[in-house]
């Protein structure tokens, strides 16, 4: 959700639905609420996530594609570390 609005907007949306599936599974709700946070701030593929992304694609004469070319990779590295970090710093 991220990539098509602010991060602030994706995070609100989406933290009632993991408190809620927490509290389910009967496990702690903070390994759930980091995900969304960490989540909510890797825009890396659009330049709509962030004002400043958008400045630079104008200022700077990038197109779509430049994002996508150089955000899918830091999204794929970046996504990888938290799943893997998550889990250890925030026990469940």
């Amino acid at each position: 959700m991220t990539e098509l609005m602010t991060n602030n907007a994706a995070a609100a949306l989406a933290f009632p639905l993991t408190w809620s599936l927490a509290e389910s599974f009967g496990v702690s709700w903070m390994p759930f609420v980091m995900a969304v946070a960490y989540a909510a701030s890797a825009s890396f593929l659009t330049p709509f996530g962030y004002r400043a992304n958008l400045m630079v694609q104008n200022l700077g004469g990038y197109h779509l594609r430049d994002f996508v070319r150089a955000g899918l990779p830091l999204t794929f590295a970046y996504s990888i570390t938290v799943l893997i970090l998550l889990p250890l710093v925030f026990p469940f």
